[in-house]
């Protein structure tokens, strides 16, 4: 039996016994068949690290397809809007509404203040701007993404709040400001 030359040293010095250093002898020889468990630890660590980081990765991945995802449809809606808006527009009518609690102003013609009252056209927002589509693109645009009809009157009376004291009050929507 070959033996490595530290423990050669250490009988020589006496040490250690030979019956020591052939427990040692052996649980070297074990701990190289078994392997280490300190490595095996270590390993066992660095592939958990290494599994969280692959889910990490992919959760910012699916993240970030998402955020794509929502700009093309964004840029999408916005080029529909864009291809199909009502052209002829500039009228002396002035059409006024609520946008973000702010009040805004168009001037169209009458035929389209009609159509707009009576629910045929809708004010969407396009961009900086606003513009008139027909109804039906309007509520199919609204399917893929809503958020950017700016007046829709097609809302029912039962909008009104129960405990409003003017709900017997209506207000006419061609009542001109």
């Amino acid at each position: 039996m070959a033996k490595n030359a530290l423990q050669a040293q250490l009988l020589k010095a006496g040490l250690v016994d030979s019956k020591k250093a052939k427990q040692l002898s052996k649980q070297s020889q074990h701990a190289k068949r078994t392997g280490d468990s300190a490595a095996a630890e270590v390993k066992k660590a660095l592939a958990e690290a290494q599994a969280k980081k692959t889910e990490k990765d992919l959760k910012l991945n699916q993240e970030k397809q998402e955020a794509l995802e929502q700009k093309m449809l964004k840029a999408n809606v916005i080029q529909m809007i864009k291809q199909h808006q009502i052209t002829d527009t500039q009228g002396d009518v002035d059409y006024q509404f609520v946008d973000y609690s702010k009040v805004k102003k168009i001037h169209i013609t009458q035929k389209l203040y009609d159509q707009i009252v009576a629910g045929h056209v809708v004010i969407a927002r396009l961009e900086e701007s606003y513009a008139l589509l027909p109804r039906p693109l309007a509520d199919r645009i609204n399917t893929k993404l809503e958020g950017f009809m700016a007046v829709s009157n097609d809302k029912p009376d039962e909008d009104f709040a129960t405990d409003d004291p003017y709900a017997a009050y209506v207000i006419p929507d061609d009542l001109m400001w």
